[in-house]
């Protein structure tokens, strides 16, 4: 795994096989200590965050913006859009479950919204 918040900027998602295991909740809280901003919800087995804008044309803007992310790694999230807000889960479908994929995309998004 990734010690350090750069080396996880800088990797590239790869393919996950189905007879990959998903991360546990230990290799999970690791990684999060990298994207603090982000939770594990259990419930729905995802990262998830949720954005608040100022409006639904800044909501857009944000949402097309991680769109681009998400296709540059070719690693999509479920979303929740609202008027002035973004629900963004992360997991990897392939392995039900949370993969190192999931924290190279919330690190990247992260770095569009905290600079």
């Amino acid at each position: 795994m990734f010690d350090d918040i750069n080396k996880l900027l800088n990797a590239t998602c790869s393919p996950i096989k189905s007879q990959q295991k998903a991360m546990n909740l230990a290799e999970i809280q690791s990684q999060r200590a990298l994207t603090p901003l982000w939770q594990y919800c259990a419930e729905e087995n995802e990262l998830c965050r949720t954005f608040h804008f100022d409006d639904y044309k800044a909501t857009i803007s944000f949402v097309n913006q991680l769109a681009a992310i998400a296709e540059r790694h070719n690693h999509h999230p479920d979303l929740t859009v609202n008027y002035n807000r973004c629900k963004v889960g992360y997991s990897t479908h392939s392995i039900n479950g949370i993969s190192i994929n999931d924290f190279i995309c919330v690190a990247h998004i992260d770095q569009l919204t905290l600079d």
